[in-house]
């Protein structure tokens, strides 16, 4: 945000004149002087005209600075509405049950804004505005959920919103939503991905013994099923980025089908893989799809937040 400097104002002071007084004043004695020796008349020399003060400006009108939560790129949120925002989250969490200290409240209001305004701002770079018959839509469809006119108007003061602030909270969720959904619709629905099976075992010793019987030549599936009688180690099919276990996914991925790997050593346990099948453009599973999304949409936001300015203050 710039900061208003009021123009500097010039003050005409006095007026420059062809000749200084004190060349005026020699001047008029050498004139005296002729005239007396030669007796004759003379007139005496014009005075300098004098100076006339310019009037005086008027100060200039104090601008009152209004309170800053949080600055990203020059625009913000006003303190006044971060608190209103802190009020409606800690009065939800208690109406569900949950415990919440002051400093968690805050620091998740102040992250949902952060991300609100990010994604607000890549709408507006992206030539998307919200425009009037927009909103007003968005204010007929919570009229339409809630009732009437005055149940809104009574919902919006049980809230802590004036008029102005929900009609600006609803433009900025809208934007962010818009943004939101371009950002996740440019996550491809098919992926590599490989099909898994595994013996999963909760001590190493147990696990470097199963891994010794594969190296022997038993069959993986007739071990994996013994092992877990109830999904015989079927892991599924599932794409880059997906697992929890890096080590799993990395591991998986780096063997052909019919490749067994070494034990792999998890917080879940000790694993051994064996990739059944493998393909570069298998359709992802919903929940795939919803994981990669996810993580498109954090990974913009993270971009967003580590090349812009922001300021935060509550």
């Amino acid at each position: 945000m710039s900061t208003f400097q009021p123009r500097k104002l010039l003050r005409v002071t006095s007026q420059k004149s062809g000749v200084s007084p004190r060349i005026i004043k020699k001047i008029f004695l050498l004139w005296t002087l002729v005239l007396v020796i030669t007796g004759l008349a003379a007139c005496q020399p014009a005075s300098p005209t004098p100076l006339t003060p310019s009037p005086t400006s008027p100060p200039p009108p104090t601008l009152t600075l209004v309170p800053m939560a949080i600055l990203i790129n020059g625009s913000g949120i006003t303190q006044a509405e971060f608190e209103a925002e802190l009020t409606r989250f800690q009065s939800a969490q208690s109406a569900l049950g949950n415990t919440i200290s002051l400093e968690e409240a805050t620091q998740w209001v102040a992250d949902d804004l952060t991300n609100q305004m990010l994604l607000e701002q890549g709408a507006q770079s992206a030539g998307f505005t919200v425009d009037d018959v927009m909103l007003q839509t968005r204010i007929d469809n919570l009229v339409a959920q809630l009732g009437s006119v005055q149940a809104l108007t009574t919902w919006q003061e049980g809230h802590g919103y004036t008029d102005e602030s929900l009609r600006q909270s609803l433009r900025r969720q809208i934007a962010a939503a818009w943004m939101r959904d371009q950002i996740i619709s440019a996550v491809p629905s098919t992926s590599e991905q490989v099909h898994v099976q595994q013996i999963l075992l909760y001590n190493s010793d147990k696990a470097q013994a199963a891994w010794n019987e594969l190296n022997a030549g038993a069959d993986f599936a007739t071990l994996a099923a013994e092992y877990d009688p109830v999904t015989k180690g079927e892991l599924g099919w599932f794409p880059r980025n997906y697992l929890p276990d890096v080590e799993i996914e990395e591991a998986a991925f780096a063997l052909q089908p019919g490749q067994y790997s070494n034990v792999i050593e998890t917080l879940a346990g000790y694993s051994i893989l064996m990739v059944l099948e493998r393909e570069p453009d298998h359709i992802l599973s919903p929940d795939a799809l919803l994981t990669l999304q996810t993580l498109a949409l954090e990974n913009w936001l993270e971009d967003k937040r580590q090349n812009s300015t922001i300021k935060l203050t509550p």
